[in-house]
Formats: C-alpha cells, sequence, structure tokens
C-alpha cells in the first residue's frame, strides 16, 4: 500500500505528465490535486499557527558576541520523541547547560551529515545518466569554506 507522501509523487508525476512542464510550481499542483478530487488539509490552528511563528522568531533572533563581535544563534531547538510525539523544545545558548546544547547541535550536525549524504547520491545519480557530460564533483569537506567566511571581512560575511 502505498504512502500519503507516495501518492502525493504520483500526482506530482501526472500533472507534469499532463501540463508537460518540467519545472513546477506546487501551488499549481495543489490546485491541480484539488481539482482531481485530492482533499486539501484541515486548515493549520490559530495556536499551531502562532506556535510556529514564534519558532521562527527564536530561530532568527541572532546575538552579537561580546569579545569577537561576532554573531551566533540565540536560541537552539532540541527534537525529542518519535513519529506524532515528536515535540520541538528551545533552549538560549547563553542559558543552556552544556548536555541539552551538544544535543542541540548535534542534530544540526546529524542534519547537515543527512544533506551530505544527499547531495552526494543526487550528483552521482546525474553523473550516471550524463555520462558525456562534464561531472558535477562537489567537495564535502566544508573546513576551509567556513574559515573563509569566518574571516571574511564585515561586508563580505553579510552577503552570504
Amino acid at each position: 500500500m502505498a504512502t500519503k507522501h507516495q501518492e502525493m509523487q504520483r500526482l506530482i508525476r501526472y500533472y507534469k505528465d499532463e501540463t508537460k512542464k518540467a519545472e513546477v510550481n506546487m501551488h499549481e499542483v495543489a490546485q491541480f490535486a484539488v481539482s482531481k478530487g485530492w482533499p486539501p488539509p484541515k486548515p493549520v490552528s490559530a495556536m499551531d499557527r502562532l506556535a510556529k511563528e514564534f519558532s521562527q522568531a527564536a530561530r532568527e533572533e541572532i546575538r552579537h558576541d561580546k569579545k569577537t563581535g561576532k554573531p551566533y544563534r540565540a536560541n537552539h531547538a532540541i527534537a525529542t520523541g518519535y513519529g506524532a510525539a515528536q515535540l520541538t523544545l528551545w533552549i538560549d545558548i547563553d542559558e543552556a547547560p552544556r548536555k541539552p546544547m551538544l544535543k542541540s547541535l548535534v542534530q544540526r550536525r546529524e542534519q547537515m551529515v543527512g544533506d551530505g549524504l544527499q547531495l552526494t547520491l543526487d550528483a552521482m545519480h546525474w553523473n550516471s545518466i550524463h555520462p558525456s557530460d562534464e561531472p558535477i564533483n562537489l567537495p564535502l569537506d566544508l573546513t576551509d569554506d567556513v574559515q573563509w567566511r569566518l574571516n571574511a571581512p564585515e561586508d563580505d560575511a553579510k552577503a552570504s
């Protein structure tokens, strides 16, 4: 039995076949889906929407280190639980004990590893189906990139 997302993926493919579009706008796909009988989701509650806005505000809060003047994220998320019971808690970096701060940073690093793995798999696939084109090779060692941005002049750092 197909999952909901697999059914959605099929509908995206159907939309692309019907419209002959290679680049798709998901709002148009959603309209197409509803026109084909796909039930629209229930509206988000006011409290869920407000909580999401507070999470976004927390994520965006930047402070500057008093010694270096460098910016840092003030608030850090910690995912707890699994599946439907998953909850995100927020901690302030200036107040957080080591254990929850370490957990938050490790979770963010794991997201980067997952992104790096998927980027590699995607590039490998593209390269394999385009053997006559120059391969796309993206190094995953970001050490130099981070150091360059860390040491970039202030105007360059803001542009990135």
